[in-house]
């Protein structure tokens, strides 16, 4: 990678540097703490990851995290894995999250939208009751600190309600959408025995009903350990027996009462996509999320109490999870609940007009699909509120910066953020005071040592290597599930560099301090020594109109050979002649490297994904090395199974 400095695509003014909430944190830091007062975001970060425990002690004194007991220090191990945070401090997630219903009672805490895309406002005091009585209920119901509720939920207020009461009474929530068929929900419910299922009778999507009382049934025979289904009649339908009324459990008026539970307690329970067996179930805590939410919503993207935070999101992403954390900051958080693309590709950006959302997240893919589509945001919407538009998902490609740039505003901040479920967050991207130059992240996060390892543990600078996080975050998991002796934890990011968190991205770190996103390391193609993400195979092909979506993997060979096919989604009326092939292999050669122009270029009627829409790269190469499918994929945990069996079949008649 060039270390020549571009011109940035967008720059912040000097009056949006000096209101920026990070600003006046690094200002006070240097006054309290003795960060320092110079050298900009640069020097923050260099002094947040040397001085961890002091960075960590100023994020809770700045944001004013009530401790009901005291931490004895900020940092009793900092081993990884097994780094201890905060001992013997105690406080509540949810009480945080509440905080402002006892200064803006009557201004709106979500809005709420729907396919009819006419937002419905629940105001602070209003989610302070219905979390009040709801929690005064599962204790009725004998829900304990650290017993597990559950939800098979859309991204509704009645959700967040329920989060919120299960934090409150010291519980652990865990959800899924409800487009999990049952097998899906049953593989991670299963694992974590919840005491608690709230359910709905159905959902809208697409402009359709769908009913999902045939898996609610499902669900519950196959949870033994349920005390209490709570029915949430979406569709209208009437409880089925034996089921609790939502309406009966919100109806008081009752102050919530918070657990007091130590900083580690279990907050919630994440899944990884479980594309090659069980979703591994990730465990956070109420306080690592506290305060790693409060840096990353507070200080990277900027939310405070005049902000209205829309991220498109199902409960079934982590991103849910992190976008009711905007709470934690006073902002108003919009829920959408529907297609992305109802009643047209440009959905989601009449959200975010109708609600004021100042700050807009998005999937890179939906950013392309617009572009794709034609769709026009500024000329046929008034998005003057929104000063970012985030992507995450997948690396958002030069292309899609170029055309939010052109298309929604010159002076937008676009922030494209690069984490995982396993730590809720993100290890770079969103930094209001800094520039943003194409295809690349911001720079690394406050408080996160991010740094590029070539396979010796060697750093890096300019050169792709190894996404690795040198010390500890406070979200990293405090466990797995059903993980006794932590050996799943600790193969899953720590058997590559002893001590030291892998996360399985390619990433490089520029000179400049800005990062690069591949793709997955797992999956890296690799021709004649030279290691290219997938991502940038992906960006160079699906520019040509005529590429819908693509999916590329390199394949071992038992000769000692190197396959590496390109398969291409095409789009309606394409054709995968002779011509386009060509011009498929000259783009690869001429833009990315002649060493990974693809083997093969073949025509496939769909790529597969998570349920959450990540390409399964690895899954297929699973299948085409001849691992049957039972092996090579866990069905639950994938979009369309049946496209599948294309690369299967490809898989037995290759020679």
């Amino acid at each position: 990678m060039s270390t020549v400095n571009p011109q940035p695509l967008w720059e912040p003014t000097a009056e949006r540097i000096a209101e920026a909430r990070i600003t006046r944190f690094q200002a006070w830091t240097a006054e309290h703490h003795g960060a320092p007062a110079d050298g900009g975001y640069a020097a923050l970060h260099r002094w947040s990851v040397e001085e961890l425990e002091t960075f960590w002690k100023a994020v809770t004194e700045w944001f004013d995290i009530r401790f009901t007991t005291p931490y004895e220090r900020v940092l009793g191990d900092r081993s990884m894995p097994g780094a201890r945070w905060f001992p013997g401090a105690t406080l509540n997630y949810a009480e945080h999250a509440l905080r402002a219903a006892d200064s803006r009672a009557d201004e709106p805490a979500l809005l709420h939208v729907d396919e009819t895309h006419d937002p419905r406002p629940v105001t602070w005091s209003e989610l302070r009751r219905q979390v009040g009585s709801l929690a005064a209920e599962l204790r009725a119901l004998g829900v304990r600190p650290g017993d597990r509720v559950s939800g098979y939920l859309p991204n509704i207020p009645e959700a967040v309600v329920a989060l919120l009461a299960t934090a409150a009474v010291g519980g652990v929530w865990t959800s899924c959408a409800p487009d999990f068929g049952a097998r899906s929900v049953l593989d991670r419910f299963q694992q974590v025995e919840p005491v608690v299922l709230f359910t709905v009778d159905g959902y809208r999507y697409g402009g359709k009903e769908h009913d999902r009382r045939g898996i609610v049934a499902e669900l519950r025979r196959e949870l033994p350990t349920l005390r209490a289904v709570v029915h949430i009649p979406l569709l209208g339908t009437d409880a089925p027996d034996g089921a609790l009324e939502w309406s009966a459990l919100t109806a008081a008026d009752t102050a919530p009462v918070f657990e007091q539970v130590p900083f580690d307690h279990p907050l919630w329970v994440l899944y990884s996509s479980g594309t090659t067996g069980l979703p591994k179930a990730i465990v956070q805590s109420q306080g690592g999320i506290l305060v790693e939410h409060l840096k990353q919503l507070g200080l990277h993207c900027d939310l405070g109490p005049e902000d209205r935070f829309f991220w498109y999101t199902s409960t079934g992403w982590m991103m849910w999870n992190f976008l009711v954390s905007g709470l934690l900051t006073g902002t108003t958080v919009v829920l959408y609940d529907g297609s992305p693309g109802h009643p047209d590709t440009g959905a989601q950006w009449r959200i975010a007009e109708r609600t004021g959302a100042t700050l807009y997240g998005t999937s890179a893919a939906y950013v392309m699909a617009c572009r794709k589509a034609g769709v026009h945001p500024s000329r046929d919407h008034d998005l003057s509120a929104v000063k970012c538009v985030a992507t995450t998902g997948s690396p958002l490609p030069p292309d899609g910066f170029r055309w939010l740039h052109d298309e929604v505003r010159h002076d937008l901040w676009i922030a494209s953020v690069s984490g995982g479920t396993d730590v809720c967050s993100c290890f770079a991207g969103a930094v209001p005071t800094l520039p943003v130059h194409v295809g690349e992240l911001q720079a690394p996060c406050l408080g996160t040592d991010l740094q590029s390892w070539d396979p010796a543990g060697k750093p890096l600078t300019d050169e792709v290597g190894e996404l690795v996080v040198t010390n500890p975050m406070p979200s990293m998991p405090i466990r797995f599930w059903n993980d006794p002796d932590g050996s799943r934890y600790h193969d899953s990011y720590f058997d590559t560099y002893p001590g030291v968190w892998r996360h399985g991205d390619w990433i490089t770190l520029t000179s400049r301090g800005s990062v690069v996103i591949h793709g997955r390391s797992d999956s890296t193609l690799n021709r004649q020594g030279v290691r290219m993400g997938s991502a940038d195979i992906y960006e160079a092909v699906e520019r040509l109109p005529e590429i819908r979506e693509s999916l590329v993997v390199g394949i071992e060979q038992p000769d000692g050979g190197y396959w590496m096919p390109l398969f291409v989604h095409l789009a309606p009326g394409a054709t995968l002649d002779d011509e386009l092939t060509d011009r498929i292999r000259k783009t690869i050669r001429t833009q990315l490297s002649p060493r990974h122009v693809p083997d093969e270029i073949i025509e496939v009627p769909g790529i597969p994904h998570t349920l959450t829409g990540k390409r399964i790269e690895v899954p297929v190469k699973r299948l085409l090395q001849g691992t049957p499918l039972e092996k090579a994929v866990n069905p639950g945990s994938i979009d369309n199974l049946d496209l599948l069996a294309h690369y299967q079949e490809l898989a037995r008649t290759r020679p």
